[in-house]
């Protein structure tokens, strides 16, 4: 028989919407894996629509460009993938700050060298001033 998550503990929680196919039976499956099943709120789609948004940038940024070869090697993907997103990757609605808190350089001098630093296998960098 296999384990359904058999790396690390299942996920606390699991957020879906109000589909006609999330019926009981899909609930009472989720508590039985120990998970805590979370319906968006009703009449709020824009829940919906920001994970929706996330799903499909962890798409175009990362799974469009690689063949996962096991349920392992997507794990650590989506690893690297959340440090990524929450680490490096600018957003505009933070005014191109990153949700860790690093924020753009303002105005570097026209002399400063700039370092690459490679991100998901070289999918995407990570630029710095040099030191």
């Amino acid at each position: 028989m296999r384990e359904a998550f058999p790396y690390d503990a299942a996920p606390k929680y699991l957020i879906f919407d109000r589909g006609t196919q999330f019926k009981e039976d899909v609930i009472d499956t989720m508590k039985g894996f120990g998970i805590q099943p979370k319906r968006t709120s009703f009449r709020s789609s824009w829940q919906n629509g920001v994970a929706e948004r996330w799903i499909g940038n962890c798409r175009r940024d990362l799974l469009d460009h690689v063949i996962v070869l096991n349920e392992g090697h997507l794990k650590r993907l989506m690893t690297d993938y959340i440090r990524y997103y929450h680490g490096d990757r600018t957003h505009l609605a933070l005014e191109k700050k990153t949700p860790a808190g690093r924020e753009a350089e303002i105005h570097p001098g026209a002399d400063c060298k700039v370092v690459s630093m490679p991100r998901l296998g070289g999918l995407h960098h990570r630029y710095d001033l040099a030191a």
